[in-house]
């Protein structure tokens, strides 16, 4: 195409999205784009402005090394390399990306005035942990349809179905009864006994004699949506709701392909038609989770030695075990006999070759095993523990609890901490509906869009790493490797599976196929 055709539409782009091209920018990025057929020019042109604003401009005139690393960018993308099939993620190396109001987009950390996260965080980090899970619920609450307002000469039935949130400073500064108002904030016991709603902007005390709970475990330190009255300082709930959930389609509708779950890919894996190709073929693949692995029981070694001649023919794609790794996770002795353990277990690997050579081993601390402390996100095992394990096992990673594991297009998400006892002990108030305790405990997870929605005195967070245990855009599987009874529920385009305790549980365990996304339990007992 001609140079000067190519100039004008690469102008105008820039442009349209207020960045002015310094000249020498300009006529770099013509000589890469003059080989570019008329029909994808339009394409290229886009993603490489996507490439360029996600770097980190201090102002709207563009030079030329940022343009320089846009088009590299763009090359690398369209040329994927087989990096990209399998990939674990420790909870330390997901990217962090902050909700801006303003510009009503995710912005890398680096874009903003925010410092890199550390362990010990903040009293900044702190506040920020529940302002920027607001901020998410927020603008995913606003889009939904029942919550965007009516277009403008539509008819006047339609702005009827519609409801339109306050903030609790607007209850606060009003001195009239305020009847049928819908909050969004998070419930908090700021005085014993006495249940607060609070935001960003205030808190309100509630009045909960006469509220109905809709479906959903309502935890402390749980964001809803509550419909009610106002009147003297008190907000009088009729009803308690969660705020909607968004399937992960609809959320990439409206953020394009930021890569918000981490991995080598600069995109989103969910773009790649190549990985979708390649997910379908491979019908074989299969992923076999395994929680409460008591490595230092004679029987749970037992059924791993008959999972393993099972599967030997075929071996699966991975492995994922979940902790805990000891049956007596306690006393001096835990990491000599827990070194001594993984051993044997490399010893049983070893004895199937098959399994040796092609599967992956991927090792979930759990609660109880040795390591810092109790506080989410767990660090892997340590080095000094897994070594000789690594030795004999090439392919076995020691990973973060949680943990992501991307296959192809698919992303998974691996968690092991008993969740549901800890959500039903600290439920504001119990469900008394017909549904059973899974779908509730999934329905509140998903719509809070973050895997422990409780206080942090329950379930301690390091406040910095927070975003590490967020959901959103919600993964295509969440494994909860809980202790209570196993489950598989589908809710949001999201499998939520639950492989329950293999020693406790009769020997049980989940196998997920991803090229039809289908969900097989299978148990050991009797075998």
């Amino acid at each position: 195409m001609a140079s000067s055709k190519v100039k004008n539409k690469i102008s105008t782009g820039f442009k349209m999205r207020g960045l002015i091209l310094r000249p020498e920018a300009s006529k770099f990025l013509v000589e890469a784009l003059e080989s570019v057929s008329e029909l994808e020019l339009d394409d290229v042109i886009e993603r490489l402005l996507d490439a360029v604003e996600k770097q980190p401009l201090s102002s709207n005139m563009i030079e030329l090394p940022m343009v320089e690393i846009a088009v590299q960018e763009c090359s690398q993308s369209c040329d994927e390399t087989i990096d990209h099939v399998f990939n674990i993620i420790g909870a330390f190396d997901v990217p962090r990306y902050i909700y801006s109001s303003e510009r009503k987009k995710f912005v890398p950390l680096a874009m903003t005035s925010h410092p890199a996260p550390s362990l010990c965080g903040s009293a900044r980090d702190k506040a920020e942990l529940f302002r920027e899970r607001y901020t998410i619920l927020q603008q995913r609450t606003h889009r939904h349809e029942l919550f965007t307002p009516p277009v403008i000469g539509s008819a006047p039935e339609e702005g009827r179905n519609k409801f339109q949130l306050k903030t609790v400073d607007a209850l606060l500064g009003s001195t009239a009864k305020l009847g049928d108002v819908i909050v969004l904030g998070m419930v908090t016991q700021l005085k014993e006994g006495k249940f607060y709603l609070e935001d960003p902007s205030g808190t309100v005390q509630l009045n909960l004699s006469k509220a109905q709970f809709h479906s959903g475990l309502y935890t402390e330190a749980c964001f809803v949506l509550a419909e009610g009255w106002y009147e003297d300082t008190v907000f009088h709930v009729n009803a308690f709701g969660f705020p909607p959930t968004e399937p992960s389609s609809t959320t990439r509708a409206y953020y394009g392909d930021i890569n918000f779950f981490g991995g080598p890919s600069s995109t989103s894996v969910k773009s790649s038609a190549k990985l979708k190709h390649l997910e379908e073929e491979n019908e074989d693949a299969m992923f076999v989770f395994v929680s409460d692995v008591w490595l230092d029981s004679v029987e749970v070694m037992e059924k791993i030695h008959t999972m393993f001649s099972g599967y030997s023919a075929m071996p699966p794609t991975c492995f994922i075990f979940c902790g805990n790794f000891s049956s007596a996770p306690y006393g001096r002795n835990q990491i000599k006999s827990l070194k001594e353990s993984l051993k044997a277990l490399a010893d049983v690997i070893c004895e199937y070759p098959n399994i040796h050579k092609s599967s992956r081993f991927v090792f979930v601390p759990g609660p109880e095993d040795p390591g810092p402390s109790t506080i989410l996100p767990r660090p892997p095992l340590a080095e000094h523990i897994t070594e000789e394990f690594r030795q004999k096992v090439p392919f076995s990673v020691f990973t973060t609890n949680p943990c992501r594991i991307q296959y192809c297009t698919q992303e998974i998400v691996v968690f092991r901490e008993d969740l549901v006892n800890k959500m039903c002990r600290n439920c504001v108030r119990f469900p008394s509906s017909n549904l059973d305790i899974p779908n509730h405990f999934v329905k509140t997870v998903l719509s809070q869009g973050h895997l422990t929605p409780l206080p942090l005195y329950v379930s301690p967070v390091y406040w910095a790493y927070d975003y590490s245990l967020r959901i959103y855009p919600v993964p295509d599987v969440i494994v909860f490797a809980d202790k209570c009874d196993p489950f598989n529920i589908a809710n949001t385009d999201c499998m939520c599976i639950n492989p329950g305790s293999f020693p406790r549980s009769g020997f049980t365990f989940k196998v997920y196929y991803p090229s039809n996304r289908t969900v097989e339990d299978s148990k050991l007992q009797g075998l």
